[in-house]
């Protein structure tokens, strides 16, 4: 059975969603409207087809993967297929059906910090030099977004910052749920709001330098640090900040 064709209106960005989210927003309709099993098409039929760059559906299949969204199978007949949508999936998807009013964000946020402390705790045990190295990567992104005074783009290198520390936990439902709360805070607030008096580029040097040390901390294995920062960063964080 061949699925649906996507339709462009259906994928185009939506208030602050990237490229890689809306492509993500399209496979996973896409999927929705097939039964499971069913192949979607290779990475670079739906990559074509979406109409973003090699690094950009990368990123794509990055979020469905997590979502839970796709399966993928490499070899002859291969390529991304519609994945079984189980408990989890249909939880992380039930959070992003929010109408995201003022007040659903403002308790996504909530819910995602309380969180935090466990995410991060996983990482501490479970982070390979890998996943280490990849957060300094996002750490750089982060650095460069404050150093050109780039407060969106700094909060966006944040968010995937978080997604890939998601990405390290064995917990599947503590990594759907929480990346499916960090979408939906993503796509409705992005803005950066510092404290009363404090400048907003000094404000994102701050924040940059606070997830530096978390991230020194967990490559260095230190708990007591970790957590201290981690409370830290929970108690700075504003809705619409990062």
């Amino acid at each position: 059975m061949d699925p649906p064709a996507l339709r462009r209106a259906e994928w185009g960005q939506a208030g602050g969603a990237s490229r890689a989210e809306a492509a993500a927003d399209a496979v996973a309709e896409l999927a929705a409207r097939v039964a499971p099993g069913t192949r979607l098409g290779t990475k670079e039929e739906l990559r074509s087809r979406c109409g973003v760059s090699v690094g950009t559906f990368n990123e794509t299949l990055r979020l469905l993967q997590v979502r839970g969204v796709v399966t993928v199978q490499r070899g002859p007949g291969g390529g991304l297929f519609a994945a079984e949508q189980t408990p989890m999936t249909r939880l992380a998807h039930s959070v992003l059906a929010l109408d995201a009013s003022p007040g659903d964000v403002a308790q996504a946020l909530r819910i995602r910090n309380a969180l935090e402390p466990l995410l991060w705790q996983d990482a501490l045990w479970h982070a390979s030099p890998a996943d280490i190295k990849d957060l300094r990567v996002r750490l750089e992104a982060m650095a460069a977004a404050a150093a050109e005074g780039d407060a969106g783009e700094f909060v966006r290198a944040n968010w995937r910052l978080h997604a890939r520390v998601a990405d390290i936990t064995p917990n599947p439902l503590l990594c759907s749920l929480y990346v499916a709360l960090l979408e939906l805070v993503e796509r409705h607030a992005l803005e950066v709001r510092p404290q009363a008096g404090v400048p907003l580029a000094r404000h994102i040097r701050d924040r940059w330098r606070l997830h530096a040390a978390m991230v020194d901390a967990l490559d260095e294995r230190d708990e007591e640090t970790l957590l201290r920062l981690v409370a830290e960063h929970d108690t700075a964080t504003a809705v619409g900040g990062e």
